[in-house]
């Protein structure tokens, strides 16, 4: 029975610590980008293919 009382209050500590750093991040402002998320998609990424001509085309205007 004391091992049960043990991990109890080993989780409510965890669980505390957890909330804790939860509030740090949220008033430090690591959650305050709402608009980068929603347009990312719209924007394409480059390819390996598109970005090895590009090296390539500088190389020979130098």
């Amino acid at each position: 029975m004391k091992i049960m009382l043990l991990l109890i209050l080993i989780s409510l500590l965890l669980a505390a610590g957890f909330l804790l750093v939860y509030l740090w991040a949220a008033r430090n402002g690591q959650f305050d980008d709402d608009y980068t998320p929603s347009v990312r998609i719209l924007f394409d990424d480059k390819t390996p293919a598109e970005e090895e001509g590009s090296t390539a085309t500088n190389q020979t205007t130098k």
